[in-house]
């Protein structure tokens, strides 16, 4: 589960019980980065409102399996195998396209996304995420330029922005603490994305 105590459902009390009342999926499931937050509640609800509303927002205008895929390759960058694993699993869903999801697997696994049935602009994204979540120092504003020439509106940067920041502060909360995927059911999310306060995952 994690190298710290965590709280799971059955034993939930208070705030925390509530908090997992929200976010569990089928069988009372509470994947280990929510349990990780228990001696905390207050933090395992901060953490639910970004991501619900950085990923799982219906004013997001980015096709969420690229938001999906653009914390895929953010994760696999900075090795967490949890999250990999996860959104994969998710984007592979929202994608619908076993085959092409598959290939851009073997493009993260390979890291190197030249490969990747993705458009030029999608490319570039990742690479700005890349940057971002390695050598955010590194970034300029002639990258941003180079990403409204292919088409992305500055609120459409703004989403990948936040994506990737959302993912790195994850891939932290997940490293830092030893968490890992037993007993999680890969792949679900909040997917009602017309209300931000439905954390529910399915």
């Amino acid at each position: 589960m994690s190298w710290i105590k965590t709280i799971p459902y059955d034993q939930a009390e208070g705030k925390l019980k509530r908090l997992y009342e929200r976010i569990k999926g089928p069988d009372n499931n509470v994947d280990n980065i929510m349990q990780a937050h228990s001696l905390r509640p207050h933090t395992m609800e901060a953490h639910m409102a970004i991501y619900k509303n950085v990923l799982h927002h219906s004013s997001n205008v980015t096709p969420k399996w690229f938001l999906e895929l653009v914390g895929v390759w953010v994760s696999a960058l900075n090795e967490c195998e949890y999250c990999v694993e996860h959104h994969f699993a998710g984007m592979k869903r929202l994608l619908d396209d076993d085959e092409r999801a598959g290939q851009i697997k073997t493009c993260i696994e390979d890291g190197d996304l030249d490969d990747a049935p993705i458009s030029e602009a999608q490319q570039m994204a990742l690479g700005y995420a890349g940057l971002l979540a390695l050598t955010p120092n590194r970034i300029t504003e002639d990258i941003i330029n180079a990403m409204r020439s292919v088409g992305f509106d500055d609120g459409e940067i703004l989403e990948l922005n936040q994506v990737t920041s959302y993912f790195c502060y994850a891939n932290r909360t997940v490293l830092g603490l030893g968490i890992n995927t037993d007993g999680d059911d890969i792949g679900l999310s909040p997917n009602n994305s017309d209300d931000p306060d439905d954390w529910n995952h399915s």
